[in-house]
């Protein structure tokens, strides 16, 4: 259940992140004019998925501890120090894409392979990162219906945003997933210290390993640790919620 949930999780924030970045790039061709480099897009898009799937293909057959623990490090460092940099742009993100776009388009003989290399990065970097923190809950029979609930919830969210973008909060949407993010990454490196330790790497890697056991991945603590996650990120967003609304009530009335 556990692994069930934070899968749901990754792939309907990243998968949401992705189909938002991809919705920005035809809005602003079709906004300038230049549907022309549509393709270039689609093209970017294919490859992304392609490497992706490979990348994931690859850390399925991941089973040694050593290379597990290596790869929950790197998922971590990069998905909270990814989280904490997305908080700090988010207010400019539409913007600062639009600029980039808006350079590499605007160079006439180069905007078509310019435009692709610019769609490959962004939205690898998210097939990437979805990834590197899946092999981590991949071991569990709910895993593949937690992926496929998070590409639906992702799909139907963005669509949403595509006809009522102007009554979601996607602020708070990455706020408060970036904060589920950050916390799971906390577990994932108890399971990077767990994996090490199972490879002898640490001093005293059995007492480690003992202790670390109910608190990785299948251990009789995961549950509770999720629940735990799922219960201070609600308890977030309800309080900022409120806070929101009563910004709004205190503004009309001074209105």
């Amino acid at each position: 259940m556990q692994q069930a949930l934070s899968a749901f999780v990754i792939v309907f924030r990243e998968g949401f992140e992705a189909f938002l970045t991809i919705a920005i790039i035809f809005a602003y061709l079709k906004k300038t004019g230049r549907n022309a480099l549509r393709p270039a897009v689609w093209s970017g898009i294919v490859v992304s998925i392609a490497a992706s799937a490979v990348l994931g293909y690859w850390l399925q057959s991941v089973n040694q501890p050593l290379w597990e623990g290596v790869l929950a490090l790197v998922a971590a460092v990069l998905v909270a120090s990814f989280v904490i940099h997305l908080w700090r742009i988010a207010p400019t993100m539409k913007r600062d894409m639009e600029a980039r776009l808006e350079a590499q388009a605007s160079r006439s003989r180069w905007a078509w392979p310019a435009v692709f290399v610019f769609t490959l990065l962004m939205i690898t970097r998210e097939g990437m990162e979805t990834a590197l923190l899946l092999i981590q809950v991949r071991e569990h029979k709910l895993f593949v219906a937690g992926c496929l609930a998070g590409l639906v919830a992702a799909i139907a969210m963005s669509s949403l945003w595509a006809r009522f973008g102007h009554r979601i909060n996607v602020k708070r949407f990455f706020q408060v997933t970036g904060l589920f993010l950050l916390l799971f990454t906390v577990q994932v490196l108890f399971y990077a210290v767990h994996e090490f330790s199972e490879a002898e790497l640490l001093p005293n890697s059995h007492a480690i390993h003992v202790a670390t056991e109910p608190f990785s991945a299948d251990g009789r603590y995961s549950l509770h640790l999720m629940f735990g996650i799922v219960a201070v990120c609600g308890l977030w967003l309800a309080g900022v919620t409120a806070l929101d609304r009563s910004r709004a009530n205190r503004g009309a009335i001074e209105a």
